[in-house]
């Protein structure tokens, strides 16, 4: 009688390890976010590549669903010029930023800028500055994020 008490014991506790252990690999699968992840990266002033680059976001968007996937358009150098007040795509960009897609300006850039200028740029509401576009890049791609450049 006590051994087959003590296997229903054991049973038991191995069931209810199997329980827990399932149970948090489900959590930590939740905590890593979407399926998706993709940083676009734009260095260019060229109007036409920059529209290529908001185009993919949107495509990428649509084909894998808002919730599968997430993107960061990183800007840098002449590509900065895409995500300030003054980018012909201004309110494409503030509308995409309000759709999970994030925009990150370089820091570096905005600083070479102002040097430059006088004045620092002024950007679209929802851009991010981030302290270097190329290292924002690299950070995303260790973190396993696919990378396009249009």
């Amino acid at each position: 009688m006590k051994t087959s008490i003590m296997n229903y014991r054991i049973v038991m506790t191995l069931f209810l390890g199997i329980i827990i252990l399932g149970v948090q690999s489900a959590v930590a699968a939740s905590d890593e976010g979407p399926a998706h992840k993709l940083v676009i990266q734009v260095s260019t002033d060229d109007v036409r590549t920059q529209k290529i680059a908001l185009n993919n976001a949107v495509n990428m968007q649509k084909a894998l669903g808002q919730d599968n996937i997430a993107i960061e358009v990183v800007a840098y150098g002449p590509g900065l010029s895409l995500l300030t007040q003054k980018s012909t795509q201004a309110k494409r960009v503030s509308s995409l930023a309000m759709q999970d897609i994030t925009f990150s300006a370089c820091g570096n850039t905005m600083k070479k800028i102002a040097s430059k200028s006088g004045n620092m740029p002024v950007l679209i509401d929802g851009v991010q500055v981030v302290p270097a576009g190329v290292m924002r890049i690299m950070e995303l791609q260790e973190q396993g994020y696919a990378y396009i450049r249009p």
